[in-house]
């Protein structure tokens, strides 16, 4: 199983909705990942093997975690699915 953080600055707001359409795409497609929310200072908190985060923050978080996917629209489950897909696969090949 593995541990997501979608992060957002606050943790409320668009880290929530991020959140649901995550879940959606890992439910849709039997992902073994668990995902939680909050704001970036989560980071620090927990080893996650990755981070979901919106585009206009990527490049606060990109250092501090193995794997980040960048989101651009949080409501795009084929994008959300894809920066998944990358990560299992940046995963397997490790």
């Amino acid at each position: 199983m593995y541990n997501a953080l979608v992060a957002c600055r606050t943790g409320m707001g668009s880290s929530m909705l991020l959140k649901i359409k995550v879940d959606q795409v890992v439910k849709e497609n039997n992902y073994p990942i668990q995902v939680v929310h909050s704001n970036l200072d989560a980071i620090e908190e927990r080893k996650w093997d990755f981070i979901v985060t919106m585009a206009d923050i990527t490049d606060d978080v990109r250092e501090k975690v193995q794997y980040c996917i960048s989101i651009h629209n949080l409501m795009d489950k084929k994008e959300i699915k894809k920066g998944i897909e990358g990560f299992l696969e940046f995963i397997k090949n490790k």
